[in-house]
């Protein structure tokens, strides 16, 4: 008889930091903004020095400090952050002229963004130890409350558990849509234009991890195929990266995210900027 190994599972929301978490970064973001009031505040913003197609270095450094800070800072981080955050989002609003109203200190809206980031962790461990589309732990889960509550959101919006949290994306997925706007905009992540000429280089590998980490409806609504071959190639090479990746030390594992909090707290002790 065939004896099979439990799913490995993280003890604590920190042991999901991952660097193969920046696999999912653009699908994670395409799943955010699929929310309209996200995905056109994001696209109008008049914050210059937070725009991917302007700024892509900076932005890197302070979406990848922002999880950083989120699952493995101190509560003295998360509230130095905080008010970094807040008061560049304060900036973010609609005007008469956008498709829709927003506000990027919208406590819901930020809800959504957080429950995106969630699914980004929550799949790719999964990925990673050979068991695509487990649940993580509802200890775990709760901790992942962090990834919202850093800013706006308050701890009682947080679902209150992993099956309260399907019930929540669920009825979020009713809400979501692309435009012609939203999906030009897409496809300019999708081809790495924010890189310049050399975003050619791999962009066809970078749609396609994409594509595999879109839930759906996102990746249908954007017209992506993905077969069954690409299914099961794609769980196979995030198994193998796994594989390799548990072999390395902890803080070699959670690169860049542990350098970007070192960074801010760099930052902060100087007085320097910290978004």
């Amino acid at each position: 008889m065939t004896v099979v190994a439990p799913a490995r599972l993280p003890r604590t929301a920190r042991d999901l930091v991952l660097g193969p978490v920046l696999l999912s970064a653009t699908a994670n973001v395409i799943m955010e903004l699929s929310l309209p009031p996200v995905g056109h505040g994001v696209r109008e913003s008049r914050v210059t020095s937070g725009n991917l197609f302007e700024h892509p270095v900076h932005r890197f450094r302070t979406t990848n400090t922002y999880l950083g800070v989120a699952l493995l800072g101190t509560d003295h981080d998360r509230r130095a952050y905080r008010r970094a955050v807040g008061r560049s989002h304060a900036r973010v609003v609609s005007t008469a002229e956008s498709p829709v109203a927003y506000r990027a200190t919208d406590r819901d809206l930020q809800l959504w963004v957080a429950a995106c980031l969630y699914r980004a962790f929550e799949d790719t461990w999964g990925l990673l130890v050979g068991e695509p589309g487990m649940r993580l732990p509802d200890d775990v889960y709760r901790e992942c409350a962090a990834l919202g509550t850093i800013l706006q959101v308050r701890p009682e919006q947080w679902p209150a558990d992993r099956d309260a949290f399907d019930e929540y994306w669920a009825a979020g997925l009713a809400d979501v849509a692309i435009d012609d706007r939203m999906r030009a905009y897409f496809e300019r992540l999708l081809d790495r234009e924010y890189l310049g000429p050399a975003g050619r280089i791999g962009a066809a590998r970078h749609r396609w991890y994409t594509t595999g980490f879109l839930h759906e409806p996102f990746r249908s609504m954007l017209g992506l195929p993905w077969s069954d071959d690409d299914r099961r190639a794609f769980e196979q090479r995030m198994r193998r990266t796994g594989a390799m990746l548990f072999r390395l030390p902890p803080a070699v594992r959670r690169l860049p995210y542990n350098a970007c909090l070192t960074d801010m707290r760099v930052r902060r002790r100087l007085g320097r900027p910290l978004v």
